[in-house]
C-alpha cells in the first residue's frame, strides 16, 4: 500500500485492519497501552471515533487520514479528503511533531469528536446504514434521499419527541431534533459546508442547537441558512441555540434515536451530555 509506504519510511509503523463494530477501539487502547505515539485511522467517522474513545486520556495522538464517505473531521481539520495528499501532510505534521490536546463531548459516556444528532437527524442516518452498501459510493445523494423519505415515511412529525434540560433550570420541551456539538461544521454536501454552530470549538464547551419544528418551511429555512453562515438558523423563532455548555440532558417523551458522529446507535429514553477539555491528543496539520 502506497500510504504505508509513505509512512514506513521514516516511521515504525504496524499495520492493523478493524473486522467489526469496536474494534478501532480496542486496537487504539492496545497501542496507547504498548506506548505508541500516534495511531493514525484510515477510516470514516465512524472508525475515527472508536478510536478517539480508545485514545482519550492517553498520551498517544490520533492522527487522521480520510477514508469515507463524507469524512466530517478530516475536513475539519483542513485534511485533504483525497488520502495520499492527506498522508503528506499527515508526514509533514509528524515531522514538526505538531500534537495538539483538544476538548471532546461525551454522550452517556461515550465520546464524540464532532456531533451527536438526536431524533430526525438519527432517524435519517439509519436510513442511510440501512443502504450501507452503497453509501460509499453514493453518499451525498444517499443522505439527500434518506432526508427526504425520513420526512416523508420514517419518523413521527406529528408531536416533540424529547425535552433538553440546560443549565439554570431552562428546558425546551418540544424539540424534534437536536445537535450537540464539538466542532463546526455539521457536515458537507458534496464540497458544500454547512454551518450551523461556528461558536464551537476544541477551545470551547459544547454547543446545543434544537429543532423545534419540522414543517416543511422551517426545514427549508434552516437547511437553506446552514449552506450560507447559519446565522439565520441559529436566530430561527423554531430554533433554540445555546453554546459554552458543560452539562445537558436529553429526556424523551418515549423512545427516541441518536447517532455519535455519523454511527446510528439506536433509540433510548434519555441523553447526557459532557464536555471534557484537553482529553485527546490530535495530529493537527
Amino acid at each position: 500500500m502506497v500510504i504505508h509506504k509513505a509512512l514506513a519510511a521514516d516511521h515504525d509503523v504496524t499495520v492493523a485492519e478493524t473486522t467489526r463494530r469496536g474494534h478501532a477501539s480496542r486496537l487504539a487502547q492496545g497501542a496507547a497501552a504498548e506506548g505508541a505515539d500516534a495511531v493514525v485511522v484510515l477510516g470514516g467517522d465512524g472508525t475515527l471515533n472508536e478510536a478517539a474513545n480508545g485514545l482519550a486520556g492517553t498520551d498517544t495522538a490520533l492522527g487522521v487520514l480520510p477514508g469515507g464517505s463524507t469524512n466530517v473531521f478530516a475536513r475539519t481539520l483542513e485534511i485533504p479528503n483525497d488520502p495520499i495528499e492527506a498522508t503528506a501532510t499527515l508526514l509533514e505534521a509528524l515531522s514538526r511533531r505538531a500534537f495538539r490536546r483538544v476538548g471532546l463531548g461525551s454522550v452517556n459516556g461515550r465520546f464524540f469528536l464532532f456531533h451527536t444528532g438526536v431524533g430526525f437527524d438519527a432517524a435519517v442516518v439509519s436510513q442511510v446504514e440501512r443502504r450501507s452498501g452503497i453509501k460509499r459510493y453514493a453518499g451525498h445523494p444517499l443522505y439527500v434521499y434518506a432526508s427526504l423519505t425520513t420526512w416523508f415515511r420514517h419518523y413521527d412529525r406529528t408531536r416533540p419527541r424529547f425535552a433538553v434540560h440546560l443549565p439554570g433550570g431552562v428546558v425546551v420541551d418540544d424539540a424534534y431534533f437536536a445537535l450537540c456539538f464539538n466542532t463546526n461544521p455539521y457536515t458537507y454536501l458534496g464540497n458544500t459546508a454547512l454551518h450551523v454552530s461556528p461558536d464551537a470549538t476544541f477551545e470551547r464547551a459544547l454547543v446545543m442547537f434544537t429543532l423545534r419544528s419540522l414543517s416543511l418551511p422551517t426545514i427549508l429555512s434552516v437547511a437553506g441558512s446552514a449552506l450560507r453562515s447559519g446565522r439565520l438558523a441559529r436566530g430561527h423563532r423554531h430554533t433554540d441555540y445555546r453554546t459554552d455548555l458543560d452539562e445537558v440532558r436529553v429526556r424523551g417523551h418515549g423512545p427516541f434515536p441518536y447517532q455519535v458522529d455519523g454511527d446510528y446507535l439506536g433509540e433510548v429514553e434519555e441523553l447526557v451530555f459532557r464536555h471534557h477539555p484537553d482529553v485527546l491528543r490530535l495530529v493537527v496539520p
